[in-house]
């Protein structure tokens, strides 16, 4: 028998899943996530340019600073959608266990 979290579960999820599934939507909503993996990259990679001289001028001798802005927006939007799409088929699993066991149930009740 489905608990009543279930079967709200179930409804939200036949309504909201393709919208949820849409990249666009999964970007806006997994960004934050994906900055808090690339903000602390620059604040260490900004961190040691100011304590240690000899890595400002490797730093600034080796790498560009649109390179650096480049690579820290595809680690933000790589971990934002890896983590929206992950959830997403976390839910989509959830929800396909649960209307198993709801048809499972409806074929038991049939045939008595």
């Amino acid at each position: 028998m489905l608990t009543e979290s279930e079967k709200r579960f179930l409804a939200y999820w036949e309504a909201n899943r393709l919208r949820e599934k849409k990249i666009n939507k999964q970007l806006l909503l997994g960004l934050p996530i994906g900055l808090l993996f690339a903000v602390p990259v620059l604040i260490l990679l900004f961190s040691g340019r100011l304590w240690y001289q000899r890595a400002s001028m490797e730093a600034n001798s080796q790498s560009s600073p649109v390179v650096l802005i480049i690579a820290i927006i595809c680690i933000a939007v790589f971990v934002a959608l890896f983590y929206k799409r992950h959830q997403w088929d976390q839910r989509e699993q959830h929800y396909l266990e649960l209307k198993a066991k709801e048809q499972e149930e409806s074929t038991i009740s049939n045939r008595q």
